[in-house]
């Protein structure tokens, strides 16, 4: 079973928009904030390379896979197998402009 390593600022992005959700629209859709990254989070542990490659950042030299979060937000992770590591790297709002996804992930 995988490891899951947030890097830096993800998991307070995550919990930013979790209580964004919760301010603007109720406990309800923070609760499914929650609930939708539960069943991600166990979906990466089981099976870390069962999610589609990120089209965005396919020129690197790690190969970046994505899931959705709330049908607009874009988990973008990548799977060391050698540590057996999922690494969260940036949860990326896709009514912004693409290359500001390439930006952040330099």
């Amino acid at each position: 079973m995988a490891a899951i390593d947030w890097h830096e600022g993800v998991w307070q992005l995550f919990n930013d928009h979790v209580d964004y959700a919760r301010f603007e629209f109720g406990k309800k859709t923070a609760n499914k904030w929650l609930k939708e990254m539960s069943e991600i989070d166990k979906r990466l542990r089981m099976y870390p390379e069962s999610y589609t490659p990120e089209p965005l950042l396919k020129d690197r030299g790690i190969l970046y896979r994505f899931c959705f979060l709330m049908k607009r937000f874009k988990l973008i992770f990548y799977y060391e197998s050698e540590s057996d590591t999922v690494h969260i790297v940036d949860l990326w709002d896709t009514k912004q402009k693409p290359i500001t996804l390439i930006q952040r992930i330099d």
